[in-house]
């Protein structure tokens, strides 16, 4: 297994994780699917959606695979007029990871990092180790203080 980005920072941080890799199906990089092939519910794997605020500039956000993001909600929380996702093809230059790949540990730059206030429900939660055919199952305390993220409400109901 090829040692990410993300890992060597967990690994630097002291904080214990299990890779967890899986088979890449270009035609099935969803998230629900990724958690089929890693035997782990859905509402324990995250993925990684990056955002820009009209206000607050890119901002990170951590859901469960099965949920989507709630724009409206989301702009509330941070006091910003409107959220919009950013495109595909902006992620590699913004994050340094590609779409199905995209962790919030290690970007090229540190963006505020909001997690789904679900995360509470688990122990462990798995986040992409940066690239595609590998998560990462990390103690969620250790994670959320890792990103220095905030917990709230960020799904649609």
């Amino acid at each position: 297994m090829k040692i990410t980005n993300a890992m060597r920072m967990l690994t630097q941080a002291g904080i214990e994780y299990k890779a967890m890799e899986y088979e890449v199906e270009e035609d099935h990089l969803a998230g629900v699917h990724v958690a089929k092939q890693i035997g782990m519910p859905v509402e324990q794997v995250f993925k990684t959606l990056v955002a820009h605020g009209e206000k607050k500039g890119y901002l990170v956000f951590c859901i469960p695979v099965a949920e989507e993001l709630d724009l409206k909600k989301v702009a509330n929380i941070i006091g910003d007029k409107k959220i919009e996702l950013a495109p595909v093809k902006d992620l590699l230059g913004l994050t340094g990871y590609i779409r199905g790949g995209c962790s919030p540990i290690g970007m090229r730059k540190k963006f505020p990092t909001y997690v789904d206030e679900t995360a509470i429900l688990f122990d462990e939660i798995t986040v992409s180790a940066g690239v595609r055919g590998c998560q990462l199952l990390i103690p969620r305390e250790e994670l959320i203080e890792f990103l220095q993220a905030t917990l709230c409400d960020l799904t649609v109901e």
